[in-house]
């Protein structure tokens, strides 16, 4: 090591130096003692290894001092009183966004969730008989009505209802299941993965492209726990395709005493196809096959709270019920009471589509998304914001979460152009607000996608742009 930067080293601030200056400043009333000390030492220990790792070009002439290590700590003190995960707006265009934290809750499940938890609540005590009871008894009945299943479990994701239903009835067993749906979705979710970590064994049937009847009636045996059918979501095979239907399927299954799961994923109660959209299998009509279980998410189609929800045959679900994950994976009094007030929202004919969110967007008419459109544009023509122009221009979103993988929705977009900075540099910037905005980029403008956007949130979009717009 050269001579100066042992000096270099040797001038570092002391850790008690440092925290002398936080004490004046009454850094305590912002962290404990514990929390102080460990930021001084991180931040004498980045000095440090900047001075060992800096070329000799860059070394600096002096050490920093005590008060500029301080002002550094102060800052990370600063940073864990900020929240990290925060409100946005998705501009995108992508409804079902899953980086963006997918279906977005209605009033009512919102309000449930205060209202449970600002107390107690009778999450697992049955208030008629005055004993403990099941927190899944909230929503069971709800489900079984909206899908007519015998019987529901809710844990905490789909990745979890797959896992925990496979390891009920396969586990040490086969699971047949077509190579054509050994899919993988976001976040390197992958079935035979699960299927592995479910101790069943993976049977693979068919090619790729067509899977028969037969395949899986060849495949069945004395070791075979489940017939395991996966609705692909998030693609589609066309052209050379064949696969077995889900009726036959549950009467090859019934012949051998077999259960048969389909795991749907998305899972929609009501019919897309109605507002113009492909046909989305939906949860009762799989179900009305006689198909012995079901699997499927709560915050994709649903539009609620994220759940794994597993419906199905009494004496499947209760088996289901039984296992020991089910405890690890089970969910909490706020998902509960997310859900319940959601599945309300199917209850009355129509009223889902109007009131969930997520679901409107998938159904509103183009002309509706236009007219949200030429609103937020002249709201941002009377900010006067210098340097901006705008154009309305037809556009295309998506369903997104692994949904409808082939639909494009028609969409409206207000496009934004900075005569100061590129597009890039404006995406960066509004990621950054206050009240961040998520845009596309596209070539020197950016997009911001109606259908993912409410009229109640064009003042954080305004906002954002005018701050874009008065920054150097």
């Amino acid at each position: 090591m050269d001579d100066k930067r042992k000096v270099l080293l040797k001038g570092l601030p002391k850790i008690d130096d440092v925290i002398g200056l936080l004490e004046k400043n009454g850094i305590y009333a912002k962290a404990s003692k514990d929390i102080v000390r460990e930021a001084c030492r991180q931040v004498v220990q980045n000095l440090r290894d900047q001075i060992l790792s800096a070329a000799d070009k860059t070394l600096p002439s002096v050490s920093p001092d005590a008060a500029s290590a301080a002002r550094s700590v102060e800052e990370i003190v600063a940073g864990l009183h900020r929240f990290k995960l925060k409100r946005l707006v998705n501009a995108t265009g992508v409804i079902l966004h899953t980086n963006l934290g997918r279906a977005p809750l209605c009033s009512e499940a919102v309000d449930r969730i205060v209202e449970v938890g600002r107390g107690y609540s009778n999450l697992e005590f049955d208030l008629i008989r005055g004993e403990r009871g099941l927190r899944y008894d909230h929503v069971g009945g709800l489900i079984c009505a909206l899908t007519g299943a015998e019987d529901a479990l809710i844990v905490n994701n789909n990745a979890a209802a797959v896992l925990l239903t496979l390891n009920t009835l396969a586990e040490h067993k086969e699971a047949i299941v077509s190579r054509g749906e050994l899919i993988e979705i976001g976040g390197e979710f992958r079935i035979p993965d699960v299927m592995t970590k479910s101790n069943s064994i993976l049977r693979e049937v068919g090619t790729t492209n067509r899977t028969r009847l037969a395949d899986y009636e060849k495949a069945i045996g004395p070791n075979t726990g489940v017939i395991l059918k996966v609705h692909t979501s998030n693609y589609r095979i066309v052209g050379f395709t064949e696969e077995a239907e889900l009726v036959p399927l549950v009467a090859l299954g019934k012949h051998h005493g077999i259960p048969v799961f389909d795991d749907l994923g998305s899972g929609c109660l009501v019919d897309l196809a109605a507002f113009g959209l492909q046909h989305e299998p939906t949860v009762r009509e799989v179900l009305g096959s006689g198909v012995d279980v079901v699997t499927f998410s709560g915050d994709k189609l649903l539009g609620g709270p994220q759940a794994g929800i597993i419906v199905g045959k009494k004496d499947i679900v209760a088996r289901i019920k039984k296992n020991p994950l089910n405890r690890a994976l089970r969910i909490d009094k706020f998902t509960l009471a997310a859900l319940e007030a959601t599945l309300m929202r199917y209850l009355a004919p129509g009223d889902a589509p109007r009131s969930l969110r997520s679901l409107k967007a998938l159904t509103e008419p183009q002309g509706d998304v236009r007219k949200r459109a030429r609103k937020l544009m002249g709201k941002l023509k009377r900010a006067g914001l210098s340097g901006l122009t705008y154009e309305l221009k037809d556009s295309m979103a998506a369903a997104g979460g692994g949904s409808l993988p082939t639909e494009d929705i028609p969409s409206a977009v207000v496009a934004v152009k900075s005569a100061k900075m590129p597009a890039s540099r404006m995406e960066a910037r509004l990621r950054r607000a206050a009240v961040p905005v998520i845009v596309r980029v596209d070539e020197n403008e950016i997009l911001i996608d109606l259908r993912t956007v409410a009229e109640d949130e064009f003042g954080f979009v305004v906002d954002a742009l005018r701050n874009l717009a008065a920054s150097p």
